[in-house]
């Protein structure tokens, strides 16, 4: 599967549709092959994919730094989880971001230690037709978790507002009264005493590319490439404005984003941990041991992102 695209000197680069390239034609000036099922790389995916999006840092964390790192936050994690049971705390975390993002080994990294029977991932399948007849956010709030648990949702009522405009699975008004709703529907889970982090995971263009075609060509996570990673190279334009315009709406004081650059899993994961630990006041707290967010890796919505 063939795919051209445009490089910017800033973004890295933006998918041009086929039908412009069929008008266009190869030649002009600034356009790059990207083959999927090509067994390499193109020199441009892979020479800058690590500093795509306007990544901060020019190498990855050091695999021993990143183990002693993610250790000690571990053993947060399970005093953290503690906490929850004996206080009978409710958190929900909300992990988001373009596809290949990373989401699922941080997921895996946060829960690795902790009880499952107090922890749970929410990762719902396509709704059945009975689930698209109901309230949009009915199936997630049959999701949310009860006192002394903890509650991670892998993509979330958040879909409205993504993948599903931008793929053409539901119809602007849709939209238009998800972002309305979402703000909300999330004012009333806080004021009900559930804590509710709201994480963005982002990564530079080329890093996009180089992950999906890893994906393709690796028999171990090739089931993790679906139709809907695919189409995505195809519309990383329209993501981008669905983005834009849900921060705008969804980006609230008692609801924020907190935007994680992940082109360095390592460096990213840790600071997804950090900033979960540093917003809670749990039993025994090594404040010292979490360490400080990185504020070139975690940031808001109005800054710089992919």
């Amino acid at each position: 599967m063939i795919y051209w695209c445009r490089q910017l000197p800033t973004d890295g680069v933006v998918r041009v549709s086929r039908k412009k390239e069929r008008d266009r034609r190869e030649g002009e000036h600034g356009r790059d092959r990207f083959d999927i099922d090509a067994a390499e790389l193109p020199d441009w995916v892979a020479d800058h994919a690590f500093s795509s999006g306007g990544y901060p840092y020019e190498n990855r964390l050091a695999r021993k730094i990143y183990e002693r790192e993610l250790y000690r936050l571990q053993i947060e994690l399970v005093k953290l989880q503690d906490w929850v049971v004996r206080t009978g705390e409710r958190i929900v975390i909300v992990w988001e971001g373009r596809d290949a993002a990373g989401k699922g080994g941080t997921i895996k990294r946060f829960i690795e230690n902790l009880n499952p029977r107090r922890v749970r991932i929410v990762a719902l399948p396509t709704p059945t037709e009975r689930e698209r007849g109901e309230w949009y956010f009915q199936r997630y709030v049959a999701n949310l978790p009860t006192r002394g648990e903890i509650a991670l949702y892998d993509r979330s009522w958040y879909n409205r507002a993504g993948v599903e405009p931008v793929m053409g699975f539901c119809s602007v008004e849709e939209t238009a009264e998800f972002l309305d709703e979402a703000p909300k529907f999330e004012a009333m889970l806080v004021r009900c005493g559930i804590r509710l982090f709201k994480i963005w995971l982002t990564i530079g263009r080329e890093e996009q590319l180089r992950r999906l075609h890893a994906r393709r060509h690796d028999r171990l996570k090739h089931w993790k490439l679906s139709p809907i990673d695919l189409a995505a190279i195809d519309r990383w334009d329209d993501y981008t404005r669905a983005r834009q315009t849900m921060f705008q709406a969804t980006d609230s004081s008692i609801a924020p984003w907190a935007v994680v650059k992940l082109n360095d899993k390592r460096r990213g994961r840790l600071n997804c941990f950090r900033h979960v630990l540093n917003a809670l006041d749990y039993d025994d707290k090594d404040v010292a041991g979490i360490g400080e967010t990185d504020p070139l890796i975690v940031g808001s919505t109005f800054q710089d992102i992919d």
